[in-house]
């Protein structure tokens, strides 16, 4: 028998029909359960609610649970929707169209257990295009603190790795579409609270973090986001002006970076094929 986890597992999603099914099988396939997957519908309008009542009879009764939300207000919306429902002692989110490593929960649950000061785990990844066939290759984990300054100048980890305590009373900014994960993170490390990291990849993306599609592939909106966080972390106080704007230039040369790396790909892929 499977051992079980303090865990709610939470997996937004709009319109994730043809990627939804692999999600959830690498959340079942974990060596320990979370107690509980929470399917999120951020108003997908199509087949997704269907998919999601097969994939709840298809398990354990009572293991997957749905909220269903009417109206498409973000994944952001959709996460605290499904963290709001949870559980589980921990909540960690998976995105519909990535996965995780069989031993997550397990190496994840067993850090956060030991580390009672740590409000926010996360992990590393690795960008593939299929679940290696192989994944028992990692005997543990080493998590390190993320300090304030680390988290300013860059989103530390990936929103799949995201493992928080239900009790954290932030949540992710409701609404927001582009980069409000990095926001989160900003507000918790603002207000003092431990954040750590492991480098050891533990989620499974099937597509490059920026520039390739969906929301990630909007380079300028996300550029406006970042800035927009650090005009909000300004306001609130955490940041000087000098100090906001000063990281504002930093993010422009990211920016230009992700630019030139966009068009290279592009570049490349269109020599692949003469």
């Amino acid at each position: 028998m499977t051992a079980t986890a303090s865990v709610s597992a939470v997996i937004p999603c709009f319109r994730c029909v043809r990627t939804l099914e692999r999600a959830v099988a690498s959340v079942a396939g974990q060596t320990v359960l979370p107690q509980e997957l929470i399917l999120v519908d951020d108003g997908s309008g199509d087949e997704t609610r269907v998919l999601m009542t097969q994939l709840q009879n298809r398990y354990q009764s009572g293991w997957i649970r749905l909220v269903l939300l009417d109206t498409n207000a973000g994944a952001a919306s959709a996460r605290n929707a499904g963290w709001d429902q949870a559980r589980g002692e921990y909540v960690a989110f998976l995105d519909a169209d990535d996965a995780w490593h069989p031993r997550k929960i397990e190496l994840q649950v067993k850090f956060m257990d030991s580390h009672s000061g740590v409000a926010i785990s996360g992990h590393g990844h690795r960008q593939v295009e299929s679940i290696p066939g192989t994944t028992a290759d990692i005997d543990g984990v080493n998590f390190e603190d993320v300090s304030p300054l680390y988290v300013l100048l860059k989103n530390p980890f990936v929103t799949p790795s995201f493992m928080v305590r239900r009790s954290l009373e932030n949540r992710f900014p409701s609404g927001r579409r582009f980069m409000e994960d990095h926001f989160f993170l900003m507000q918790v490390s603002a207000a003092g609270l431990r954040i750590a990291k492991a480098h050891t990849p533990l989620a499974y993306i099937f597509k490059s973090i920026f520039g390739e599609s969906g929301l990630s592939a909007d380079l300028v909106r996300m550029q406006s986001a970042e800035l927009e966080n650090y005009s909000l972390m300004q306001q609130a106080g955490y940041l000087s002006v000098v100090f906001a704007l000063v990281l504002k230039g930093y993010s422009w040369l990211k920016f230009c970076r992700r630019m030139v790396i966009v068009k290279g790909r592009l570049f490349i892929r269109g020599r692949s094929k003469y």
